[in-house]
C-alpha cells in the first residue's frame, strides 16, 4: 500500500527534476558568453568599444548608510605616469561629496583573509565642480607607472535612491599636451 502512494510522488519529483534541467541547458544556449565576479553579476547588451570595468570596493551598499569607496588604479590599468586624475560622477548619484571626505592613497587591496587598507597617503589638490558631476585630483608627484596599487578614497552617505551608477576614470600623463584618456569604469550598485 505505502508503494502506491509513493509513485505519484516520485513522478512528480522526476518531472520537476527534468524541467529545472530544461530551463538550465535554455538559458546557458541563450547567453553563452554572460559572465560573473564574485558578488556581482554584469551583463551588457551591446558594450561600447573600449570599454573597461575598474576594481572598486564599497563598505556597505544599502540606501542613506555610510560607505567608504575604494576606486582602485591597479598597476596593470595604468600605461603611464598620471599627473591628473579626473572621475566623472553621474549626475544622477545624489550624495553630497566633499573634499575634505576625499583622498588619495597607495593602497593594499584586501581579499577573503584581509581588509583593504590604504598603506601611504598620496599628498594630491583635490577640486570637485559645483554640479558635482567632476572630481579633479592633482597629486604633487605623479602615480608612477609601476605593480602598486592606488586608490582614490571616497567617504560619504550613499544616495537615497537605489541604482547603478557608473564613475568614469580620465587620465592625464605627462608630455607635450596634455590630454585626457579613458582608463575604465566604476559601476557601483546602491540597493
Amino acid at each position: 500500500m505505502f508503494k502506491k502512494q509513493s509513485l505519484p510522488i516520485i513522478k512528480k519529483a522526476f518531472s520537476f527534476g527534468f524541467s529545472a534541467f530544461l530551463i538550465g541547458i535554455g538559458a546557458s544556449t541563450i547567453a553563452p558568453e554572460s559572465s560573473a565576479s564574485p558578488g556581482f553579476f554584469e551583463y551588457q547588451w551591446d558594450p561600447e568599444p573600449g570599454y573597461k570595468q575598474l576594481k572598486y570596493y564599497q563598505s556597505s551598499s544599502d540606501r542613506n548608510d555610510r560607505a567608504t569607496y575604494y576606486f582602485f588604479l591597479r598597476g596593470k590599468e595604468r600605461k603611464k605616469d598620471i599627473i591628473k586624475l579626473t572621475l566623472a560622477v553621474p549626475d544622477y548619484f545624489d550624495a553630497k561629496i566633499k573634499t575634505k571626505k576625499l583622498s588619495l592613497c597607495k593602497v593594499k587591496i584586501g581579499g577573503y583573509t584581509e581588509r583593504t587598507r590604504c598603506l601611504e597617503s598620496v599628498p594630491s589638490q583635490i577640486e570637485i565642480n559645483d554640479k558635482q558631476t567632476f572630481i579633479e585630483i592633482s597629486p604633487d608627484k605623479p602615480i608612477p607607472f609601476n605593480k602598486d596599487n592606488y586608490a582614490v578614497v571616497m567617504k560619504i552617505f550613499n544616495p537615497r535612491k537605489r541604482g547603478m551608477f557608473q564613475f568614469r576614470a580620465l587620465s592625464q600623463q605627462a608630455g607635450d599636451i596634455p590630454i585626457s584618456t579613458y582608463l575604465g569604469t566604476w559601476n557601483i550598485d546602491v540597493q
